[in-house]
């Protein structure tokens, strides 16, 4: 199931006694992960495996066997490799055996978890849950949650800041958060400047305007790809970007003067706002149909398409963008 579907489970406080999550975003499946324990668990301990500590017969006797300190016998796994269908089937089983067992698996990493699904269902008592890079309006509101958990004063402003600066990573983001909490000072973005430094060689969002500006982005995206950043995931982010200009576009042609927080939902930083702005008006509204057109069409060339080298053919593709639409 996907995160809407999962969290109407939650509100039901329907229970499973495994429980799966992967997906795009890292932040998502660990906070959901551990949030579920804390919920099964109701103040006792979390037995905790992570990676290489995963063996499974370990695995499966602390499963079969209660806990001698607890009324709930939580198990928490974290992997970044897929788990085998038998030895995943006989974990299930062993909480299902177990009436005081509880299974939760946090999967990061690359692997193909997906095909970890079929092992989860309702005959099994158990449920998967496959979770999406959030908005960026979500993303914000992750980080205020998060924010006020940690007891911090902080400038809205600051949390979309960070978020841009880390390429919009939540993960490094909250990581960032407990760090600034430590300060006990009113975070701002002259703050988060001083003392957070983003993961990579290239600001996204500069790279996101001087792609629809038509400058020469070359460079940057080859540094990006050799970052390690999924092509799927840049062009998403791309269309993503097109579609807030198109938004701040009709918004002023409809009613004047664009307002942040009613367009994208949040107030971002002041520069990346004016830059956005003007590169919104200065389009026209059939460009944007032209290029979301464009941009969809790569997309599918890219999932469906018998490309031999999707790196190389990305790069050609956004070249080509960048003449068609200068």
């Amino acid at each position: 199931m996907y995160k809407n579907e999962f969290d109407n489970c939650l509100r039901q406080n329907k229970i499973y006694k495994s429980y799966m999550f992967y997906g795009q975003s890292i932040y998502l499946i660990e906070r959901y992960a551990l949030d579920i324990a804390k919920v099964l668990a109701q103040g006792d301990d979390v037995e905790k495996l992570y990676f290489d500590e995963y063996d499974f017969k370990d695995a499966k006797n602390k499963l079969l066997q209660s806990s001698l300190f607890a009324n709930n016998n939580i198990l928490l796994i974290k992997i970044d490799k897929k788990i085998p269908k038998k030895e995943l089937d006989s974990l299930i089983e062993a909480c299902n055996t177990n009436p005081n067992s509880r299974l939760i698996i946090a999967c990061l990493g690359d692997a193909d978890f997906k095909t970890m699904e079929s092992s989860f269902s309702e005959k099994t008592k158990s449920a998967f849950v496959r979770f999406f890079q959030p908005s960026d309006n979500e993303a914000i509101n992750f980080l205020e949650f998060e924010a006020k958990n940690l007891g911090m004063k902080y400038e809205l402003n600051s949390l979309s800041h960070l978020y841009f600066m880390h390429k919009m990573d939540l993960a490094l983001c909250v990581n960032d958060l407990k760090k600034l909490a430590v300060l006990n000072e009113l975070v701002t973005i002259n703050v988060v400047d001083s003392n957070c430094f983003g993961m990579a060689s290239v600001n996204f969002e500069d790279f996101l305007h001087d792609l629809l500006s038509g400058k020469n982005i070359s460079d940057d995206l080859a540094r990006i790809l050799e970052e390690g950043t999924n092509e799927i995931f840049i062009l998403n982010q791309i269309t993503s970007f097109v579609q807030q200009l198109f938004m701040i576009s009709s918004y002023a042609r409809s009613f004047g003067q664009a307002n942040p927080k009613e367009i994208l939902g949040y107030i971002p930083p002041k520069n990346i706002w004016e830059k956005k702005s003007k590169l919104a008006i200065n389009r026209k509204p059939q460009d944007f149909e032209e290029i979301l057109n464009y941009l969809l069409s790569l997309e599918l060339e890219l999932k469906i398409g018998k490309i031999d080298n999707i790196n190389l053919y990305l790069q050609a593709s956004l070249r080509k963008f960048t003449v068609l639409f200068r």
